[in-house]
């Protein structure tokens, strides 16, 4: 397997609309267009940012995962992701260093990636996603 290269920063914010008014503000980035994925009860917003893109996460109710995350340690960093070619191989390669998958397998996730996230635990309290990008 390749190296694999940082993808997104995933950021928790309480009001999706507000976060991206004041990224676009303040630094400069274009807008973009939400997205909502449901089985993460998630609206996201996708923003280029040099090289890497911020992701932008508003919970869609109080079920989902970005929404215990809000409920739990309020607004910033919920995720570093890093592109891989094969997310079924680097989840594999994680579970034999010893790293605990959230997910047993990939799953669709926003923009039409297939992703697998890794327990922060193991990962010196950083929540880590797996992205598979072939180019990467």
């Amino acid at each position: 397997m390749t190296a694999v290269r940082l993808h997104h920063v995933g950021i928790a914010v309480p009001d999706l609309a507000a976060a991206a008014r004041v990224y676009r503000e303040a630094l400069g980035l274009p807008p973009g267009v939400p997205e909502h994925v449901e089985r993460d009860a998630v609206a996201v917003l996708v923003v280029p940012a040099g090289g890497v893109l911020l992701e932008l996460l508003q919970p869609l109710d109080d079920r989902g995962p970005v929404a215990r995350f809000l409920a739990r340690r309020g607004p910033g960093v919920h995720h570093v992701a890093f592109a891989v070619p094969d997310v079924t191989a680097a989840l594999e390669r994680a579970r034999a260093a010893g790293v605990t998958p959230i997910d047993e397998a990939p799953r669709p996730g926003a923009h039409g990636w297939r992703v697998a996230f890794l327990h922060p635990r193991d990962l010196h309290g950083v929540l880590v996603e797996l992205v598979e990008d072939p180019g990467a």
